[in-house]
């Protein structure tokens, strides 16, 4: 289990200031130093920061902001690449220009020892390498940040891939998890445009989603579960998986030889109908998102193989997406809504299926809905590239502030990664055409007399539990008001950031009234010569001044550190 700590203390933060030194000096190297000096660092931690170099390139001045964060996160090595690929599926944490940026980082890394490979095995399983398996490849066949992979041999003779997590990884996103969640408290704190972006959720929301994808027994459930739901579809393949040699840092699958989706002059060559295998994966998404509601959330080239009789096998279940049946019709209705041409539908089932924090314009909203309309759909069906579609879509909502959740925009971007790997394949293919039974089926379904009569069993359940409570909570709420002991609370947002201001003007008046009052009494005394005296002047009076004096540097000193005079 990875811990994830706040570096409050001091001791914690020295235990880590190596790792801190590195990624302050990756953030001054790309131009990050203006909130480095907004965060205060230097008030929390003594970090050094005159020791680290400020120096950078004219190269990375002419850089966009978006582009030299992903520069930087890749130089910050592992924990921050794999938090850069699952923010680039949160539009609801940061802004649409960053994802499309973050969408690009690399993911390669050295392939560490074989012998490390062999001690995993050992530790995870409690038998070694040559006990479980007939052979077992030193060359990986992929390294990544968290893990890499190797070709095996069972003793039976199977063939399998052998998934072996990096030495030592945990250790280093826990001591990042750590240094992450600090900076980002301090960015919330001091930095009013960041804290708009919540950046303490979005560091919790990645330890969250970090932490399965370093828990290979998930990714070994999600394989069993696609394979389960499409058991009597011959058309697709999922791999089988070990149980016995699987464990949260091991995964062992089937090891699946067929041809890269991407390689067309090798389907080609083995007399593959291109045609086929794109109706045939895009079926299988839509197949997952519109009738199971779990589907495969990275279907890449990378991870769709072609096997003989032009069945699609899916492979690396490491990021799946869920999606519920209420939000599946809401989506359908928004895409009903846009290729129908209805604007104000479209702008209402946009404000359903988005979160905001405060309402948007709606006439701006409706007007912005028209013009995307009018941009899009008003030519040939056909030409209309569904990708494109919902990537201004989703420019649209970052416009006004509404915030798509992450499931839909993970079915998004599943749909647009079929619809471009379809287009490479068979540059006639219509996603949206293909998609319309898929959408005119869910549209049915919700008038089914089986979905209708469970509709009215649970609303009729709602109801009589509504009958049930309500007399209860009346009679307590009554029972309250009469002992006097109701209570209104009264959240107000920011309060705590404009009391912690508070706090430091008024302590700052108080220390100065003091300061005051001790030079004021202290001169006092002098004038009185209040023994003990020395060289004609009171000892006390001589310490009051002294006390002022240095309580008055400490003031000074602390309003110099804080910027402002």
């Amino acid at each position: 289990m990875i811990s994830i700590r706040k570096i409050g203390v001091i001791g914690r933060t020295y235990r880590n200031l190596n790792r801190y030194r590195q990624i302050l000096a990756v953030l001054f190297k790309y131009g990050f130093d203006d909130i480095v000096e907004l965060l205060k660092i230097d008030q929390y931690i003594e970090i050094g920061l005159q020791v680290i170099s400020r120096k950078r390139g004219e190269r990375v001045e002419r850089l966009s902001r978006a582009v030299r964060v992903r520069l930087a996160i890749e130089e910050l090595g592992p924990t921050y690449i794999k938090m850069g690929q699952i923010l680039s599926t949160r539009p609801d944490l940061v802004p649409v220009d960053f994802i499309r940026e973050l969408a690009r980082l690399q993911d390669k890394v050295p392939a560490f020892p074989f012998s490390d490979v062999r001690r995993i095995i050992r530790d995870e399983t409690g038998h070694s390498a040559d006990d479980l398996l007939d052979r077992l490849d030193p060359e990986p066949l992929a390294s990544a940040s968290i893990g890499q992979v190797h070709r095996a041999r069972l003793k039976d003779g199977d063939e399998v891939a052998v998934k072996v997590q990096r030495p030592g990884i945990r250790k280093l996103v826990e001591v990042d998890l750590e240094i992450m969640l600090h900076l980002a408290t301090l960015a919330e704190r001091h930095i009013e445009e960041l804290a708009h972006h919540r950046p303490m959720k979005i560091v919790e929301e990645f330890a969250r989603s970090i932490e399965k994808e370093m828990d290979y027994t998930l990714e070994a459930t999600s394989m069993e579960r696609v394979a389960a739901a499409f058991l009597h579809d011959e058309s697709v393949y999922i791999p089988k998986v070990y149980r016995e040699l699987t464990t949260e840092r091991v995964l062992a699958t089937e090891f699946v030889d067929g041809i890269k989706v991407s390689l067309l002059d090798r389907l080609d060559e083995n007399g593959y109908d291109r045609r086929l295998i794109t109706r045939r994966g895009a079926d299988i998404l839509l197949t997952q998102v519109f009738e199971h509601g779990f589907f495969h959330a990275d279907p890449h080239p990378g991870n769709l193989f072609v096997l003989p009789n032009n069945v699609v096998c899916l492979l690396d279940f490491g990021m799946m997406g869920t999606v519920d049946r209420k939000t599946r019709e809401a989506f359908v209705e928004l895409v009903d809504a846009v290729v129908r041409r209805d604007e104000a539908r479209t702008t209402q089932v946009l404000l359903k299926l988005t979160l905001w924090d405060e309402e948007p314009d709606m006439r701006r909203l409706g007007k912005d809905v028209a013009d995307f309309m009018g941009e899009h759909l008003y030519k040939p069906l056909k030409d209309i590239r569904i990708g494109r579609l919902l990537q201004n879509m989703l420019e649209l909502a970052a416009g006004h502030r509404l915030r798509i959740p992450p499931e839909i925009f993970l079915m998004m971007k599943a749909i647009s990664t079929v619809e471009g790997v379809g287009l490479a394949l068979d540059p006639d293919f219509d996603m949206i055409v293909h998609a319309e039974p898929f959408i005119k089926q869910v549209k049915l379904s919700r008038f089914s007399p089986k979905r209708l009569g469970s509709d009215a069993l649970s609303i009729f359940g709602q109801y009589m539990d509504f009958v049930q409570e309500f007399p209860k909570d009346l009679l307590e709420i009554t029972r309250t008001i009469r002992q006097k002991k109701f209570t209104f609370m009264l959240e107000l947002k920011s309060m705590e950031s404009m009391l912690h201001t508070h706090d430091q003007i008024s302590n700052r008046i108080s220390f100065s009234i003091i300061i005051a009052a001790l030079i004021i009494g202290s001169a006092l005394i002098v004038i009185s010569k209040t023994p003990p005296l020395f060289y004609g002047i009171s000892m006390i009076g001589i310490i009051g001044f002294l006390a002022a004096a240095v309580m008055g540097i400490w003031l000074l000193v602390a309003i110099i550190k804080k910027g402002r005079l």
